[in-house]
């Protein structure tokens, strides 16, 4: 039997890689590429304790301790997945000189988003996998224990649990990181807005400038004695009018 192993990558991997048994009535054979913590402690327990009776045992208490891990890791992530959904939803909404800073931190929100989603993607893989393997061991041992049968029975009910909540941790990570994107645009069209505001306050004054500043004889504000501070009036007025129509309109 072979199923995804729900660890972390090694070091430097990509993937994690998966684990094998080889499980008969009296011997029970593990194919490893990578240290995994579950054997490494179950391995130890036998020192501690008297050593298990059968081959089928030795899976079921490692099964159980893969279970117990999965479980752990899924309640950690959905710490980091509340801490994520705080930050992004209940903080404040910074302005002016912030902006930069808030920009920073909603890539930082998005890569951690994005790290979420790949580990319950394991994790999921994981334990779907585990699934398989469990549900066919306990339907091809049966008659080989009869006291581990109910422990079996009851790792498929603790792995589809796990399931469950694994897959309302993804869809509140697909929610987190569609708000995210939501929160992006709408940075982005703040920017835009301020742009655009920009641009049309400067049409005035720029044509009050081209205007005064063609060269014709019959220009009547050329021969005013304040023709340069009427000429710096009218564009001071045609900059600031706009900008106060824009705060009235509430549009920044």
């Amino acid at each position: 039997m072979s199923t995804p192993s729900a660890a972390r990558h090694p070091e430097g991997a990509d993937t994690t890689p998966p684990i094998g048994f080889v499980l008969s009535a009296d011997r029970l054979v593990t194919v490893r590429f990578m240290t995994l913590p579950a054997v490494d402690a179950v391995a130890a327990s036998f020192a501690a304790q008297d050593a298990p009776k059968s081959s089928l045992e030795v899976f079921t208490l490692l099964c159980e301790d893969i279970v117990d891990r999965v479980a752990d890791a899924l309640e950690h992530l959905a710490g980091e997945l509340n801490g994520l959904s705080t930050s992004a939803f209940r903080a404040e909404d910074p302005r002016g000189h912030h902006a930069a800073r808030a920009n920073k931190l909603l890539r930082a929100q998005l890569r951690q988003v994005g790290r979420l989603g790949d580990r319950l993607s394991d994790i999921r893989d994981g334990l779907q996998g585990l699934g398989r393997v469990v549900t066919y061991t306990e339907q091809q041992a049966k008659g080989w224990s009869e006291d581990l049968e109910p422990r079996l029975v009851g790792l498929c009910r603790d792995i589809h649990s796990l399931v469950d909540y694994e897959e309302q941790l993804a869809n509140k990570v697909q929610f987190v990181l569609d708000a995210l994107v939501g929160l992006i645009g709408i940075a982005q069209n703040d920017i835009f807005k301020v742009l655009t505001i920009v641009s049309i306050a400067g049409i005035p004054p720029t044509l009050i400038a081209g205007i005064y500043g063609m060269n014709f004889k019959n220009i009547p504000e050329y021969d005013w004695a304040w023709g340069y501070q009427y000429g710096w009036a009218v564009i001071i007025l045609s900059t600031v009018i706009p900008l106060v129509w824009f705060k009235v309109k509430g549009w920044f």
